[in-house]
Order: C-alpha cells, then sequence, then structure tokens
C-alpha cells in the first residue's frame, strides 16, 4: 500500500483559522494538481472532523480524469474513506452519496445502531477498542483492493498516520498568508511528537499559485 498525505497550509503552518473554518488558501491551480492526485488514486481519506466541518465530495472534477480512470478499467470515482472511531459521520454527509464507494472506519466504541445505520450507505470497516486501529483498518482497505490511499485530512489523522508509520509521502501547497492563532490546526495536530520525530527526505519544490509545493518522502 502507499499512503500519500496532501494539504493546503498557510506560511506559518496552519490549515484554517481558529474557528476551524474553511479558508481558500490555495488557487485553482492547486485544485487542479489534487483534483490529479485524486484520479491517481484508489481512494481518498478523511477524518471525522473534517467531514463535519466541510461536508466534503471528495470526488474527482475534471472529465477528462475520469475518462482516464474508466479506460483503466477502474471505477469513474476513487472511493472515500472516512476515519471515524464513535461513528458520527451523519447519514445525510455528501460523502455517503451514490457518487462512490464509501468506506466508514470506526472502533468498537462506536454504538452499534450507528453502525447498522452506516452500513446501509457504505462499508464498514471496524478495527480497534476506544479509536480506530490505523494499520488493521488500512490493512482492510487494502484487503479490499484500496492500495493507493490519498489522505486529505485533517491535523489529527494526519498525525496519527505518522505516529503508526503509515505515511509514504508528504506534498503541502505553502500558500502566501499568515494565519496565526495557538488554537488553529496544523498540518500534524494530536499530542505531538517528544522523541523519534518523523524523518523526511525534500524531493522536489514547485512554484504554484503564489506559494511552493513541497514534496517530502518519509525515510
Amino acid at each position: 500500500m502507499n499512503v500519500l498525505v496532501n494539504a493546503a497550509m498557510s506560511a506559518d503552518g496552519k490549515l484554517s483559522s481558529r474557528r476551524r473554518e474553511q479558508i481558500a488558501i490555495s488557487g485553482e491551480a492547486d485544485f487542479d494538481r489534487m483534483d490529479a492526485i485524486r484520479a491517481e488514486s484508489d481512494a481518498v481519506v478523511v477524518g471525522i472532523g473534517t467531514v463535519l466541518a466541510d461536508d466534503p465530495g471528495l470526488t474527482v472534477k475534471s472529465e477528462p480524469r475520469i475518462q482516464a480512470r474508466t479506460r483503466r478499467g477502474e471505477p469513474p470515482q476513487p472511493a472515500r474513506v472516512v476515519v471515524d472511531s464513535r461513528g458520527r459521520t451523519p447519514l445525510e454527509a455528501t460523502i455517503l452519496d451514490d457518487q462512490a464507494d464509501t468506506y466508514v472506519c470506526v472502533s468498537e466504541a462506536a454504538p452499534l445502531e450507528r453502525r447498522e445505520a452506516l452500513a446501509d450507505r457504505a462499508t464498514v470497516v471496524a478495527a480497534g477498542g476506544d479509536r480506530v486501529d490505523l494499520e488493521r483498518a488500512f490493512r482492510g482497505l487494502e484487503v479490499a483492493g484500496l492500495e493507493s490511499l490519498m489522505v486529505e485530512g485533517g491535523g489529527e489523522l494526519i498525525f496519527s498516520l505518522f505516529e503508526a508509520g503509515l505515511v509514504d509521502e508528504l506534498r503541502v501547497f505553502v500558500g502566501p498568508q499568515l494565519i496565526g492563532g495557538r488554537d488553529a490546526p496544523t498540518l500534524a495536530d494530536g499530542e505531538g511528537f517528544v522523541a523519534d520525530f518523523p524523518r523526511l527526505t525534500l524531493a522536489d519544490v514547485t512554484r504554484l499559485d503564489g506559494g511552493v509545493v513541497c514534496t517530502w518522502r518519509v525515510v
């Protein structure tokens, strides 16, 4: 399995403001770059915080890219994956529509009635006791044929994936603005590392939309 984390952050490393509202950090060129990565992926992964805050669809927008997927014998759209320990994904969420297959990764702490309700609209993957065991959940996704995963956030999920040693590549658009705020979400939230910091190797830097896209390989 290959796991690529893709994100856009401000020059000071923030994903959004302290209000956790969606902010346009990048522009059309970066949106197109993100769409291209989605089109090359088997699945797009987000955490429950992103679903509750933004209600994303996570679909490929470019019709030529959709057609290219079909020509390769792939579904028109990549699958969508939500990491949702407690099964809080709203049943009316866009991510549960019929545009693409959806997987919801829950823990045993998710109420049975929530898991049953979600199972009517998605494939529920149960892994872990109090929170999702990401290694087990991703192994289940791989068994289901999802070998190339694009992770779009948020910061809590990204940190947890690095903590579990599951990330292969990190691509970040760094935008030309400053957001600030000690409570504003960053690229990798969670508890933070105090030792054994993940080591990255810079593979590429490209100017785009007034900022830069940095591509890092995880050592």
